[in-house]
């Protein structure tokens, strides 16, 4: 975790800071990690319980963990090899706690030794990822310098008192927190990169492996010439491609990013995050019952890749949760426009300033491949989503319910409305790709991928039907629709994961030739 460290220092930090600590964090001088994750807190990080006082007597704080659920715990690096840490506490200041600060901490000597006061064990052996050194850590007392202090947002003079430019304590935990937007981006980036090796590998299997006949004496028919096969894999291979471009464009907005564009970047990275996370599940299982008992084996990496990476739905905020913070910020928007009566502007709204789009009643196969019908779609959905969701919430708001408990009885609507949001996202993103590209065979080649994407979100998704967008007679069409492009986009499989770039060595053996890879000349006597 020395990225999330060095970005914690580099952002929460200053000019002291940078000076003392950021070169040699970037050079590995110093093995850093970082503490935010209790036993008892996860996503609501300002729940935290450790606590950190200050002495004014010595100018020391005092960080302490007071109860067994305060203890840091799932820090990666802190097991075995960390001397330094990021350490997220409560700030009480004179009796007043001024809320969740982040404090640089040193809990071993360079040669591994742990320091006085400080108390460190392992998480245990886990499902995957135990490359990393995931740790606990309890402080008892720990005193370090003033200067320890992160204090980009907020200081404490010598004398002991708190000071910061922003008074309002939200608005202070959001400026806070605005930079640990890196980690969702990190991990919707990791997701697809290991979802296309998932896909090359599968794709690649399936136009060599062979099963069973369709007549007497003929040949084995290849996986991927089953039409049962191909939508087994190309969707998600059309969802990979989506998913790429999305993050594409997120780490070009990371990159650029502005305190402006603080909100939009928690929002999108949000989305993304999940959505990726899911999607890299949901590929590398198929992709491993692609292929079969050789899909079991470490070697060909698609199960392993799956319990690595099945803990980025939980690690940088639960897929679910940031689902209703999404909502919950689409809430605001909404409220925003309709209160002020003035249009939406931002996070792609825009199109909920115009008027409803209609379906149309009877869909045929040009329509349903029409870019204008699945923008429409999509904006139909996440409009009326929000729509319902705004009257959901204010109504129970009406009825006397807190806002956090309207929001909590409002799940459901929240979950749909987070996904539309982060599927009309990608769509937009996809189209943008593709208007790039010049007219010829790419561009009718990401016109087909656009549209197995567009058609299998609207098919996946219960709330076409549950909320009328669709008559279950297009729904039927749209999933015909989905067979025929399968077979369009059969020719152009092993172009498409070929595009990935991925070189041969993060491959698997099954990616290429599988009877020698299984050869009794490959065995190790």
């Amino acid at each position: 975790m020395a990225d999330l460290r060095g970005g914690a220092i580099q952002f929460f930090g200053t000019k002291r800071h940078h000076e003392k600590w950021l070169k040699d964090t970037e050079n590995y001088m110093i093995k850093g990690c970082f503490a935010m994750t209790e036993l008892g807190h996860g996503s609501n990080v300002r729940g935290i319980e450790t606590v950190t006082t200050y002495d004014a007597k010595t100018e020391e704080f005092v960080i302490n963990t007071p109860c067994e659920s305060a203890q840091k715990y799932w820090i990666g690096g802190a097991a075995n090899h960390a001397t330094h840490t990021i350490a997220f506490s409560q700030l009480n200041i004179n009796g007043t706690n001024q809320g969740v600060h982040a404090f640089i901490v040193q809990i071993r000597d360079a040669d591994g030794n742990i320091f006085p006061n400080i108390r460190v064990a392992d998480c245990s052996h886990k499902i995957g990822l135990n490359g990393v050194d995931n740790g606990r850590i309890w402080f008892d007392n720990v005193r370090i310098p003033r200067e320890n202090l992160l204090n980009s947002v907020a200081d404490v003079s010598p004398d002991g008192q708190y000071l910061s430019a922003i008074k309002d304590p939200d608005q202070r935990f959001a400026a806070f927190l605005a930079p640990l937007t890196s980690g969702r981006v990190t991990i919707a980036v990791s997701a697809i990169y290991s979802s296309k090796i998932g896909m090359a590998i599968a794709i690649r299997y399936a136009l060599s492996r062979r099963a069973f006949s369709v007549a007497p004496n003929e040949p084995e028919v290849l996986l991927l010439d089953y039409p049962s096969h191909q939508r087994r894999l190309l969707p998600l291979l059309a969802k990979t491609y989506a998913m790429s471009f999305s993050v594409n464009y997120l780490k070009t907005l990371y990159w650029n990013r502005t305190p402006e564009l603080n909100k939009t970047i928690h929002i999108v990275s949000s989305a993304y995050k999940a959505a990726c996370s899911w999607h890299n599940m949901r590929t590398l299982q198929e992709c491993r019952e692609a292929c079969g008992g050789q899909g079991l084996k470490t070697e060909n990496h698609v199960g392993h890749f799956k319990s690595e990476f099945d803990v980025q739905s939980t690690f940088e905020g639960d897929n679910n949760v940031l689902m209703q913070q999404i909502s919950k910020a689409l809430f605001a928007e909404y409220l925003n426009a309709k209160k002020r009566n003035k249009p939406f502007k931002g996070l792609g709204l825009e199109h909920m300033n115009g008027p409803s789009p209609v379906v149309p009643s009877r869909l045929s196969s040009s329509t349903l491949r029409d870019r204008q019908f699945q923008v429409d779609a999509f904006h139909l959905r996440e409009r009326d989503l929000l729509a319902r969701f705004a009257e959901e919430i204010l109504k129970l708001l009406s009825q006397g319910q807190s806002r956090e408990h309207a929001f909590m009885l409002s799940y459901q609507l929240a979950e749909d409305l987070g996904r539309a949001f982060s599927d009309r996202a990608m769509l937009q993103n996809f189209l943008q790709v593709e208007e790039s590209v010049p007219s010829g065979l790419l561009k009718e080649i990401l016109g087909l991928l656009r549209s197995m994407y567009a058609l299998v979100v609207i098919d996946e998704d219960p709330a076409f039907l549950r909320y009328g967008y669709l008559s279950p007679e297009n729904a039927a069409s749209v999933r015909k629709e989905i067979m025929k492009l399968c077979s369009d986009l059969r020719p152009h499989a092993l172009a498409l994961v070929n595009a990935f770039g991925i070189p041969d060595a993060l491959l698997s053996p099954i990616a290429f030739n599988w009877v020698d890879a299984n050869a009794w000349s490959s065995v190790q006597h």
